[in-house]
């Protein structure tokens, strides 16, 4: 049977591939200690889960708009006025099943043969795949270490021709943990302001898993780019709601009746029991996201000071997110051989850096969304595994 050929060409994530493996050795009865996923090892907070099942109770079963309930579109709009005195307009705001919705909904709009699109690289590998789905030109934008893993402006602005159709940004970053400082992204759109046919699409899931003091710099801050600016976020990371699928976007003037039209034609509209759940997210107590944060930032300082010691590993300190990414390149190890012998061998879960872009090789990515002693006990088998080799 003949498929059209973007087919062909897409990719996939593979830390779900990772998963998938290590619930096999798992099931085989060996102990994998799973630094792969990312994913907040938390249970959802008890007022989200009861939101939802009082949803459920007072018959909250039927179709919502395609964009979402009211009340959760003025919600996240609120919430965006609290933390960042962002001025947003609810009817800008659709609420979709997933950060990789807006993501998949954005590439699409701009992605066509023909086209540049320009991505981190390392990062999330969903964005070169879609890019590529699209028949676009995936365009690297390097993340490198020497930039505490942000983006340089200067290096992503030289990169933009006029066929550059979008441009992806994502701080806090995955899979580096990199935060771009504001005096980076200040350059980053005053350059943008001599391509105004360039769209932004601004990734900021981890937006409040910072640490040491930094700033999460919203692109939502800057006028002379907020009609070409899509901004992604949602409750996955924030609230340790992966498996509810809930994310939001805000879409300018231009855009939102296309994504809208893309709703109705795709997915109609998010799960209604969970969009309640998203409303208590925003407007209950934040106890929980702060208690997270906290316990994520002693994670990240351990996994860092376990990481220095081991041969062959330097690892600087993320900045955000929930994610470190030790260079391994004096291990003698090449990245993805390095993960895999982990997991079938020393059994740690780990990502290899070219599963994140072609930067990623002398790398790999843990994930400290998991304990404290589990994380010890996974950096103790780590440096067994390279001191015996």
């Amino acid at each position: 049977m003949k498929t059209i050929a973007g087919f062909d060409r897409i990719g996939e994530e593979n830390a779900f591939a990772v998963l998938a493996r290590a619930g096999v050795l798992a099931a085989q009865g060996k102990d994998i200690i799973n630094l792969g996923i990312g994913q907040p090892d938390f249970a959802t907070p008890e007022n989200i889960v009861e939101a939802a099942v009082k949803a459920l109770r007072d018959g909250q079963h039927g179709y919502t708009p395609a964009t979402g309930i009211a009340p959760l579109r003025e919600a996240v709009a609120a919430d965006l006025h609290r933390r960042f005195q962002a001025e947003v307009n609810p009817d800008n705001v659709i609420i979709v099943p997933g950060g990789k919705v807006t993501m998949f909904s954005a590439i699409l709009m701009f992605g066509e043969p023909g086209a540049e699109i320009l991505y981190p690289d390392p990062g999330f590998p969903i964005y070169r795949s879609m890019i590529e789905f699209t028949g676009a030109t995936p365009i690297p934008v390097p993340i490198r270490e020497e930039n505490g893993f942000g983006i340089s402006a200067e290096e992503t602005l030289s990169l933009i021709n006029d066929k550059t159709r979008l441009l992806i940004l994502n701080s806090p970053a995955n899979p580096c943990g990199g935060v771009t400082p504001r005096a980076e992204i200040d350059k980053l759109v005053k350059g943008l302001e001599a391509h105004p046919d360039v769209a932004v699409m601004s990734d900021e899931i981890y937006d409040q898993m910072v640490y040491d003091g930094e700033e999460h710099v919203t692109l939502l801050d800057y006028p002379s780019i907020r009609d070409r600016l899509i901004l992604l976020n949602g409750w996955s990371k924030t609230y340790a709601m992966t498996g509810w699928r809930l994310g939001y976007s805000v879409w300018p003037d231009g855009l939102i009746d296309k994504v809208r039209k893309l709703a109705v034609n795709a997915w109609s509209c998010v799960n209604t029991p969970a969009q309640f759940a998203a409303l208590e997210a925003l407007t209950g107590p934040q106890d929980a996201v702060a208690q997270m944060v906290a316990e994520f930032d002693a994670r990240r300082k351990l996994v860092v000071d376990l990481l220095n010691d081991l041969p062959g590993v330097s690892c600087i300190t993320p900045k955000g997110a929930f994610y470190a990414f030790p260079n391994i390149s004096e291990t003698g190890f090449k990245a993805k051989p390095l993960a895999s012998a982990l997991l079938e061998e020393a059994g740690v879960a780990t990502i290899g850096g070219p599963d994140f872009g072609i930067l990623g090789e002398g790398y790999i990515r843990l994930s400290y969304a998991n304990s404290q002693e589990n994380i010890r006990r996974a950096v103790d088998r780590i440096g067994a595994f390279l001191e015996k080799r």
